[in-house]
């Protein structure tokens, strides 16, 4: 048990040295992660529905 304790008083040690992000750059870098998120999706949705065309168009002559 007493590992456990030890290791919990390490990590609260530890969390007390991370130098963590204004809450302006967290909500900037959160937009920016969905921004480009949502624009892979789209990629990925615009090709998946060009292809499909296309393996349409050869199945079908």
């Amino acid at each position: 048990m007493e590992k456990v304790f030890g290791f919990l008083r390490e990590s609260w040690t530890e969390l007390k040295k991370v130098v963590w992000p204004s809450r302006r750059k967290t909500v900037r870098l959160t937009v920016a992660v969905l921004v480009i998120t949502f624009g892979v999706a789209g990629f990925t949705a615009v090709l998946d529905y060009f292809f499909s065309r296309m393996l349409n168009l050869l199945v079908e002559r």
